[in-house]
């Protein structure tokens, strides 16, 4: 009896050993990501973008990391906080728009400006160059960011048709960042500032005239049921707005290299290129949705966009001398914009 309980105690040490150094992947570190955004989990972007992503991290990494996905604020707070959510480790990673937080991260707004962008891919593409080169390591400094986009032509949907900046006067429209604001201030609007959950509530109690969003996010808002009429614009769009998706610094560099490295392989310029054109893609089915409510959809030819280029001009001059006071070359930040969009639109 002695002797087959020795030869068993000693075969159990083996087996621990084995699973100790052999079966090292059975004890790999399981990670879970907490995603938070502030849209419902059945609109464009969470479920063409954020859901991809993460999905795309969840198979690569083995199922080692998995990402807890939370929608419409679910962990609570406000758009306008999520920066600082992901900053402080109350998410680890978080969706937004950077106009949310006006003047924090100027340089971004670059691509914001009134008749710049044209294409989402090429300024998307554009936008994480520049993000590389100067905003990485100053700006975004205190997290980690995993992609950099903009969303299709940004555009105005109205319950009084908009033919015209003269047709904008009185109207409170609600604009999503500084440089749409300003925009509306200079049509002769009166902006409203709100995030885009609002929206809708804005719209049906009478806060809003109108709003300023993209095609895309229509549908998940209700717009078309808001309001009958739709103004877009024939080449570079009306503004655009710019967006991150952005991981705790610390979770994501206290990651073991090889979850790094999946964290890595789905994030950066592929991934933001994707999101932008995924994003402008949706476009085209809003707008057939609206189409086919019978709403009144305008479309300003290049030549009645003139006269909106020239109320807009001053914008330009304004955001130059403000990224001269925060010591920024603006003018160079619009010349570097303008030739690489150029250049990826080809």
């Amino acid at each position: 009896m002695t002797i087959t309980r020795k030869s068993f105690l000693n075969v159990a040490a083996a087996a621990a050993l084995a699973v100790g150094f052999g079966s090292v992947p059975a004890f790999a570190e399981e990670v879970t990501l907490r995603l938070h955004q502030f849209l419902p989990g059945q609109a464009n972007v969470p479920k063409l973008v954020l859901d991809v992503w993460a999905d795309n991290v969840e198979k690569d990494s083995g199922g080692r990391i998995k990402v807890a996905r939370y929608p419409s604020m679910q962990l609570g707070g406000k758009p306008p906080e999520l920066m600082d959510q992901v900053t402080d480790g109350v998410a680890d990673v978080v969706w937004t728009v950077v106009g949310y937080t006006p003047g924090r991260f100027p340089s971004t707004e670059v691509f914001e400006l009134p008749f710049i962008t044209s294409d989402a891919r090429a300024a998307s593409r554009a936008y994480w160059e520049m993000f590389e080169k100067h905003m990485k390591d100053t700006e975004f400094k205190d997290v980690h960011i995993l992609g950099t986009w903009v969303h299709g032509p940004g555009m105005l949907h109205t319950k009084d048709p908009v033919t015209s900046p003269a047709d904008l006067r009185g109207m409170k429209i609600r604009g999503g960042s500084r440089q749409v604001n300003m925009l509306l201030t200079k049509l002769g609007a009166t902006p409203v500032g709100m995030p885009v959950p609002a929206i809708p509530e804005g719209l049906s109690k009478g806060v809003l005239d109108g709003t300023t969003i993209p095609w895309e996010v229509t549908t998940a808002l209700k717009v078309p049921e808001l309001v009958e009429n739709h103004t877009e614009f024939t080449g570079a769009a009306l503004y655009n707005l710019t967006f991150v998706l952005a991981m705790n610094k610390g979770r994501y560099e206290g990651l073991p290299d090889d979850l790094k490295a999946v964290i890595d392989q789905n994030s950066g310029l592929e991934f933001s290129v994707f999101a932008g054109g995924t994003q402008a893609d949706a476009d085209g089915p809003a707008r057939e949705f609206a189409a086919a409510k019978g709403n009144n959809i305008i479309t300003i030819t290049e030549e009645q966009t003139q006269e909106w280029r020239a109320l807009a001009q001053p914008i330009y001059d304004a955001w130059v001398e403000d990224m001269k006071s925060k010591g920024i070359d603006g003018q160079a930040l619009i010349d570097e914009a303008t030739a690489l969009m150029a250049k990826y639109a080809e």
